[in-house]
């Protein structure tokens, strides 16, 4: 039996109340220093429209864009407490100058609509700028008090134990005073990190809220400096716009909640009505019902001289109900693509997804324009659409980049680079598209052509179990197609829609735009032609699509909502179909 004083042995020595209160002292001294540092130095770096921005904390409550000699932008902070942050616009990027200046009154109008969409989602942007922020700082604020604590053992090990014990004994001989100098301590440094934050200048006193942004994401923001003529002189415009982008959208939003319903009481009514009973033809020779036919006795007659005996009464043998076969609910799938960043949809998104209780969303690729840095606002605008809950999948199109597919990445999507990702039970495989276009020019990353491309992708997913091909460029999926090498392809980049159809052992699926551009022009603000997104129900038993849905939102901000049609089956008899790649592509 094992001693009791053995187990108080390996228990480590009690400590008096004193010893604990020190430490607890010296743990928030070193916290306070860490999160002053982490806040302190917290910065990010982000896009304000086509600017370059550096973000960094303030203690006046406010966001401040600062543009300079031109004056300042304040808008209230939604960070804890007095936190703030200050925007210092830098230069447009060099790839986005590369486009080349504005000289018609259509360039200018197609820069207008950048700054709508901008100003649209600024909301969004700012809650980006804010998380970013936080994140930062508690980065930092981590490091610091890491450095602090292997400091702090460091100098514990260089002293020695005999130091150590010279430099506390005055303390241990009063402990009181040692406790209650070192809370002076926490409370020294906490007010000397404090005023270090608020080095910031306080909001300005009596500049009143600039009317122009009533009724905008932006009311509520205060405009000094030269600034605030430009806006007064020409905000005007820029402001209608934003707020005709919004009532449209809106207007959108309710429509398709109308269409929703209407379509769901058509389902109703179908559910409802019985499903009418053919009478069967009577094939020749075949007597019809009710009928002896000539020569034989009826039923329960008796032949003529003959006597019934009597015998058992034999009950009908009971028919055997089939043994029902477990069924899982299908799975509901949202697939846009080509949204180009007119974040307008992204709140149509939002409420198609609550109404068709999809559980995942697809993006078929071309979430951004030019895929530049200051367009992570569209795919993270884009994210955010995506309720809580439902998973997110995309593969990078022509237009995108490097960068938005990280900032994508970031905000939640899963990227399809190569490998099957499950999710919900359905396994999907892609890849980004091999050509990336960049301003009308087309590089290649890979340096591979389409057929390159479609065969590799197609080597790929033949060694594996794939459920859903998700490619942007259909011509890339053809190879996979054509060996059955997956059951269904999804794919977008024609910017029209071509019905499901079988392609060699597989289904293809090509989506219109589902951010309404208009061949090569992209659309931000109201619609300039229909936007599409398509609901489709996969059933997990089988491992294939069961239907597909259209949703329409016209350009005059109605939406029309289609009824599911049956997905076709693959007939395994023609291997290689006939059907033609699409020309074209944007």
């Amino acid at each position: 039996m094992v001693r009791l004083d053995r187990l108080r042995a390996l228990l480590p020595p009690r400590r008096p109340l004193v010893w604990w209160l020190w430490h607890l002292v010296l743990v928030l001294a070193m916290l306070a220093v860490s999160v002053g540092f982490g806040v302190t130095t917290a910065t990010a770096r982000g896009a304000l429209g086509p600017h370059e921005a550096q973000f960094e904390v303030t203690t006046d409550g406010a966001f401040t864009v600062d543009v300079g000699p031109l004056g300042k932008l304040q808008l209230d902070s939604a960070l804890p407490g007095p936190l703030g942050a200050r925007a210092v616009v830098q230069e447009i990027p060099q790839d986005v100058t590369g486009v080349g200046q504005a000289d018609t009154l259509m360039a200018l109008q197609e820069d207008l609509d950048q700054y709508v969409g901008l100003f649209n989602g600024i909301s969004h942007e700012l809650r980006s700028v804010q998380k970013a922020l936080v994140r930062d700082a508690t980065r930092r604020a981590g490091a610091m008090f890491g450095g602090l604590v292997v400091a702090g053992l460091c100098l514990r090990l260089l002293l020695g134990r005999a130091r150590r014990e010279e430099i506390v004994a005055p303390l241990r001989s009063h402990p009181r005073v040692a406790v209650a100098g070192g809370l002076v301590v926490v409370v020294g440094v906490t007010a000397g990190v404090g005023s270090w934050v608020g080095r910031d200048r306080p909001r300005p006193a009596g500049v009143a809220a600039s009317q122009v942004f009533d009724g905008t994401p932006l009311e509520g923001a205060q405009i000094t400096g030269r600034l605030g003529g430009i806006v007064d002189t020409y905000s005007g415009l820029v402001v209608s716009s934003v707020q005709e982008n919004d009532k449209f959208y809106d207007g959108a939003t309710d429509s398709l909640r109308t269409a929703w319903g209407d379509y769901e009481k058509r389902r109703d009514r179908a559910a409802r009505a019985p499903a009418p009973t053919p009478t069967p033809e009577p094939t020749e020779g075949e007597v019809p019902e009710g009928e002896v036919p000539e020569g034989e006795i009826p039923e329960g007659a008796v032949p003529e001289g003959d006597e019934l005996s009597p015998g058992p009464t034999l009950a009908p043998s009971p028919t055997p109900s089939p043994s029902p076969t477990p069924t899982r609910p299908p799975v509901t799938v949202l697939f846009v693509s080509d949204l180009h960043c007119n974040v307008g949809m992204a709140r149509v998104i939002t409420e198609l997804v609550t109404l068709s209780g999809a559980q995942v969303v697809v993006d078929g690729g071309d979430t951004s324009i030019n895929g530049t840095a200051v367009e992570q606002q569209c795919v993270e605008t884009f994210a955010d659409a995506v309720p809580r809950g439902v998973r997110l999948v995309a593969v990078p199109g022509n237009h995108d980049s490097h960068t938005t597919t990280r900032a994508y990445d970031r905000a939640g999507a899963t990227i399809l680079s190569g490998s099957v990702v499950t999710v919900n039970g359905i396994r999907f495989f892609g890849d980004a598209d091999p050509n990336p276009t960049t301003f009308g020019d087309t590089a290649s990353d890979r340096q591979e052509t389409e057929k390159q491309a479609g065969t590799r992708i197609a080597d790929a997913a033949c060694g594996q179990r794939v459920d859903v091909l998700l490619v942007h460029n259909p011509r890339v999926a053809r190879p996979s197609l054509d060996r059955g090498c997956a059951p269904v392809s999804l794919n977008g980049h024609m910017h029209s829609r071509t019905d499901p159809v079988q392609v060699g052992q597989g289904v293809r699926y090509i989506t219109a735009t589902s951010g309404g551009a208009h061949g090569s022009s992209v659309t931000l603000g109201p619609l300039k032609t229909t936007a599409e997104l398509t609901v489709l129900q996969w059933d997990p038993t089988t491992r294939l699509f069961v239907s597909w849905q259209i949703v329409q939102i016209n350009t005059d901000g109605t939406a029309t909502v289609g009824d599911p049609e049956p997905w076709p089956s693959i007939v395994k008899k023609n291997p290689q179909s006939t059907a033609p790649d699409p020309p074209g592509g944007y």
